[in-house]
């Protein structure tokens, strides 16, 4: 068989493999919908209603879903609390005074009571490839309808033969005529909320329930002794039917504070927090040491990437995966 042969032999299954990976985002008035090979990964939904745009569902390459569907929908045994954990997100409870991550009564007490919320502002990007890409900004506002700041996201989501990926790139802007202040506060700020069996065994009012999983960070903190602490990465995960799943967070070198504290929760809960300093280090003393203000005019960005992969953290080669991620940002 001559070289031209060859090439000809092996190309179906060189297309084929690239085809499988090939992302398409297909945009319709609230949500894009974005698919792997023709296969639903995600919805990047934006215009239901809610308070702020959201990653709904997240699934698996072989469809198991990997985060909760409540409140989107209801689902027998799941846990109906924090109706504000919509899957995956990006919020902060303190900013310029105003809890942009609870809704209504939520963490009453230990957030602002004004609740605000975003909107896309223009139009939504998007980009079909071997990474595809949402392109959005959101205005941040009160009820009121007040403009507290802007943003810029830029959204990759691709796959390879060990996982599937979404990079979630923001980038925060203060108003021209005032400063911008992310206070210190526990509830946020990138986070998901997992699917109710990946959940780490808990009680919820004094009875026993939840899955098998388990988290564990980068400089080996596990359980619930993963939450407050500061690590490059965390992972959480946990077998299901024969098969272990789980969601890695990389937070890049590049943002500020890293490597960055996390909430991780027993119950789902798991999320990067650059800005809960003295909730984190239990610093009840100092309320804003971790609070980070944004010059008038200024902006900050931060970077993360999703890891969402089968086998337990060293299967999966978390440190590895976190290494390549690291070195190109």
């Amino acid at each position: 068989m001559g070289p031209f042969a060859c090439i000809l032999a092996v190309l179906p299954a060189i297309l084929g493999a690239a085809e499988s990976t090939t992302v398409t985002l297909l945009k319709s008035d609230d949500r894009v919908r974005v698919e792997i090979g023709g296969q639903l990964f995600t919805e990047y939904i934006f215009g239901d209603g809610a308070s702020r745009s959201y990653l709904y569902p997240i699934l698996a390459p072989d469809g198991t879903p990997l985060t909760r569907d409540f409140p989107m929908k209801q689902t027998p045994g799941e846990e109906t609390d924090h109706p504000w954990h919509r899957s995956m997100w990006f919020a902060h409870s303190f900013v310029n005074g105003v809890d942009f991550w609870n809704e209504k009564g939520g963490d009453q007490g230990n957030s602002p009571s004004e609740k605000g919320h975003t909107e896309v502002a223009g139009t939504v990007e998007t980009v079909d490839g071997p990474t595809g890409m949402i392109k959005v900004s959101d205005n941040w506002v009160t009820p009121a309808g007040k403009l507290i700041c802007t943003d810029n996201r830029v959204i990759g989501f691709h796959a390879d033969a060990t996982g599937r990926f979404i990079d979630f790139e923001i980038t925060v802007h203060a108003l021209a005529d005032t400063p911008l202040v992310f206070g210190d506060n526990k509830d946020g700020t990138m986070a998901v909320r997992l699917a109710e069996w990946m959940t780490m065994p808990h009680k919820v009012k004094g009875v026993d329930t939840g899955g098998s999983g388990q988290i564990v960070t980068a400089r080996g903190d596990s359980g619930n002794a993963a939450w407050g602490k500061r690590a490059d990465w965390c992972d959480y995960c946990s077998p299901r039917n024969g098969t272990t799943y789980g969601v890695a967070i990389f937070d890049s070198p590049g943002n500020i504070r890293h490597p960055t504290w996390w909430m991780a929760r027993s119950y789902g809960l798991f999320g990067a927090n650059p800005f809960g300093q003295h909730d984190y280090e239990n610093l009840k003393d100092q309320p804003h040491a971790g609070d980070y203000t944004i010059p008038a005019g200024g902006s900050l960005t931060l970077r993360y990437r999703f890891y969402f992969h089968t086998g337990d953290t060293t299967a999966a080669n978390i440190a590895g995966h976190y290494a390549d991620y690291a070195s190109g940002h």
